[in-house]
């Protein structure tokens, strides 16, 4: 799965794209933002002082020894469900054995004692796994577990209901953990797991009533797996598989290898608000092939410098965005707390370039070049009907594809300084483009059909936000990059009621 940028050339934009090439910025492309500052007091700062657990058995708790390896596993499976565990203080282990794990019962809580540990040793995949329900881990430490690539060590097997509150999940390969239905994931320090901070994805069923909460969301994708297989579309702080309904807020998202967050293929109604979005390696946010959301009150500064930077010292002309919604948009038929996306009172400093809303017109379902293979739309239960001749007329001409429309954007400010940013071009752009439609012989949508829909019929619009700094804007495809009148005039008629203020970036 994940993000297809563009699968043929724009036939008519080689010299332009030549010409832009030629001025890239210069940079080192592995050269990182400074230190990040810290967030404003009411963003979570969790990872430098987690809340301490119960410094004492909770009545009727049963108590687990560190000196005894094993021994939590061990009082786990001998207790009967709904029973709450007690570690005390120390390093606690499991058996040396690969697939030794906790597989708790339904409605059992854990709570660490102040400075307790659960530590895989390099040895043990996996922490907490099974398919029970409800169950509750607070107060500890979850590190050195080496899941395998899309797995994870907490909630191994999206178990519905998991409260996860006040843990650290630190250091481990593969995910730090996995999300089921209605899992709450609150007040935790989520950091330097090798492939993501949590990835909500759930192998039967979809995922619903996610809640991720004043988590801090640190250093995640150590293992760079965009770099050991590339177009991957496997790596961020957070990656969300078809979840239909998240509230994701009041989180402090930063110093990932890679984006921020990242919902990826058939995500619906989401809630993305008062985050701390900040110098993340790739996108603050991308939002891909998915339906209805806000994303409002968002601080999103200093993201997208390394990845941004590289792909433009490769001469690459596609308007990389710190936040970048792909073949996304919404969608009226599927029910969710709002018909469509709306981005408003977000401030955005200092990132490589702003929004980005992009569709692939080769990539629908049934096509070849769908990166999320064998997925369809959630407007179509068989893929198979995707085909000639009927995907040619209404209603599956339309519902075929993902589609990036009813894009409301408003009221946000946009800083650049470009100093700051050590960049001249290609990191001052907001977009609305989609490429020549070439793939399969037999898909519908060839030709300029798609960069007309997404550019002038889908109602996606800017209108009434603040850009301060230097800004250009590209319609349609890569080659027409407009200055901000050309951008408010006819045909594309976007940021009515904006103010520009080139002079104030700095």
């Amino acid at each position: 799965m994940g993000i297809k940028w563009r699968h043929r050339a724009w036939p008519a934009a080689p010299l332009a794209l030549a010409l832009l090439a030629a001025t890239g910025c210069e940079s080192a492309p592995s050269a990182r933002p400074k230190p990040t500052a810290a967030p404003s007091a009411s963003v979570a700062r969790v990872c430098a002082g987690p809340a301490a657990g119960p410094a004492k058995a909770p009545p009727g708790a049963v108590t687990v020894d560190p000196a005894v390896a094993g021994d939590l596993a061990a009082k786990t499976k001998s207790s009967p469900p709904h029973t709450t565990f007690w570690l005390r203080p120390g390093t606690h282990r499991l058996a040396p054995d690969r697939y030794a794990q906790v597989i708790p019962k339904e409605g059992n809580t854990y709570l660490g004692a102040p400075g307790a540990v659960l530590d895989g040793r390099r040895t043990n995949q996996y922490a907490f796994g099974g398919a029970a329900r409800d169950v509750t881990i607070r107060h500890l430490t979850v590190q050195g577990f080496v899941a395998p690539h899309d797995e994870g060590v907490v909630n191994h097997d999206s178990a519905d209901g998991w409260v996860i509150e006040h843990a650290t999940i630190q250091d481990n390969s593969g995910a730090g953990l996995m999300a089921g239905a209605r899992q709450r994931v609150r007040a935790n320090c989520l950091r330097g797991n090798g492939q993501y901070g949590m990835n909500a994805y759930k192998a039967a069923g979809r995922i619903s009533g996610l809640v991720v909460e004043g988590n801090e969301i640190v250093g995640n994708n150590r293992d760079d797996w965009e770099r050991r297989r590339p177009g991957c579309g496997c790596t961020a702080g957070v990656k969300f598989w078809a979840v239909d309904g998240a509230d994701v807020r009041g989180n402090w998202v930063h110093d990932n290898r890679g984006a921020g967050l990242w919902a990826d293929t058939n995500n619906n109604d989401f809630r993305i608000e008062d985050n701390v979005l900040e110098a993340n390696d790739g996108a603050a946010l991308v939002y891909e092939t998915s339906y209805n959301a806000v994303i409002r009150k968002n601080t999103i500064r200093r993201n997208n410098w390394v990845e941004g930077r590289r792909y433009a010292d490769r001469g690459d002309t596609f308007p990389f965005a710190t936040v970048y919604l792909s073949e996304s948009g919404g969608e009226p038929r599927i029910e969710a707390r709002t018909d469509k996306i709306e981005i408003y009172r977000n401030v955005l400093e200092n990132n490589w370039s702003g929004i980005t809303l992009w569709e692939n017109a080769d990539r629908f379902c049934n096509s070849p070049a769908n990166t999320s293979s064998g997925d369809c739309t959630l407007l179509v239960k068989d893929t198979g009907r995707c085909a000639q001749p009927a995907i040619a007329t209404a209603p599956l001409y339309a519902d075929c594809r993902w589609k990036t429309q009813r894009v409301d954007i408003h009221g946000n400010r946009f800083v650049l300084d470009k100093s700051v940013v050590d960049c001249a071009v290609k990191c001052d752009r907001m977009a609305v483009l989609a490429n020549y439609g070439t793939y399969p012989d037999w898909s519908p949508y060839q030709g300029e059909r798609v960069a007309e829909a997404i550019t002038r019929e889908q109602q996606n619009r800017w209108h009434d936000n603040v850009y301060l700094g230097s800004w250009t804007f590209v319609a349609h495809d890569p080659s027409r990059t407009l200055d901000s009148g050309q951008w408010q005039a006819t045909p594309y008629r976007q940021d009515a009621g904006s103010v520009f203020r080139a002079g104030d970036g700095g």
